[in-house]
């Protein structure tokens, strides 16, 4: 019972962050409502990208225009869903660099949820927007009836997506600990996750699938669910295929302790 009231109490802790952040940005709505509608419009580039591509090939690899779209909507509301929140890991080189971290450790709180709850990203919405408005478009366009083991496999790619670039955002912010500073590599695996993952992973190749497998799991949150989604295999399991980024996400989680373990302050 303990540890259930524990977690209700972090959670309603998390959430009251949450509405803190979301009312700080209201205050300026019509800076909230321009950034969101430039998050909207900066993405559909990419859209265009992939639209003006089909314009000339009728497909990639043996995927067609609405599956290529339905890949790529579920992977932008994956990174869509971890830059909202988990947005704290994200730009925590600041957070080291300026000394605020000192305060987080002498909180009676857990310092994950305390840097969950200094950043909700609410203008990530218009990513959003457009994913579903992607997704909404394939539905309408594709014969793929959405039984309840689809939408299950849905909701766990989403889940484990969001999930999986949540942590790759908190090894980023565990290496700020050493180096004072967010190394620019670690984009390549999470804006880099987002736009290769715009489309099913085994356009690739061999090596990219191996990587995707054995050092990222990328491919269990969306290759392999998605073949289920589009009728490619008829395996039932593939639906939970996301459950494999818990690993991961563990392993994320003790470096993130091993850096807490080695913090200097950086001073003020």
């Amino acid at each position: 019972m303990k540890t259930i009231q524990k977690l209700a109490d972090a959670v309603r802790l998390y959430f009251h962050y949450v509405s803190l952040n979301v009312r700080s940005a209201m205050q300026y709505k019509a800076s909230l409502l321009l950034m969101i509608t430039g998050q909207l419009l900066v993405s559909f580039s990419t859209f265009f990208g992939i639209h003006f591509m089909f314009m000339r090939f009728s497909h990639v690899k043996g995927y067609t225009y609405e599956e290529v779209l339905l890949c790529f909507a579920i992977v932008l509301m994956q990174f869509s869903l971890a830059e909202m929140f988990a947005r704290g890991f994200d730009t925590f080189s600041g957070t080291v660099r300026r000394g605020e971290f000192d305060r987080i450790l002498v909180r009676p709180r857990s310092t994950v949820l305390q840097v969950l709850g200094s950043r909700f990203e609410i203008t990530r919405i218009g990513r959003m927007a457009q994913a579903c408005l992607m997704f909404a478009y394939v539905v309408s366009a594709s014969p793929v009836a959405w039984t309840p083991l689809r939408v299950t496999t849905l909701a766990m790619m989403l889940l484990g997506g969001a999930m999986l670039f949540g942590a790759l955002f908190q090894v980023y912010a565990s290496l700020c600990f050493f180096t004072l500073d967010g190394l620019e590599f670690m984009n390549v695996l999470t804006d880099g996750g987002r736009e290769y993952g715009k489309y099913p992973l085994d356009i690739y190749g061999k090596r990219v699938m191996q990587f995707s497998i054995a050092v990222v799991p990328y491919a269990v949150v969306q290759y392999y669910p998605l073949q289920l989604l589009l009728g490619r295999s008829a395996n039932p399991w593939l639906a939970f295929c996301p459950l494999g980024v818990l690993p991961f996400a563990a392993i994320c989680q003790l470096c993130w302790r091993y850096g807490v373990s080695r913090y200097k302050s950086a001073g003020s």
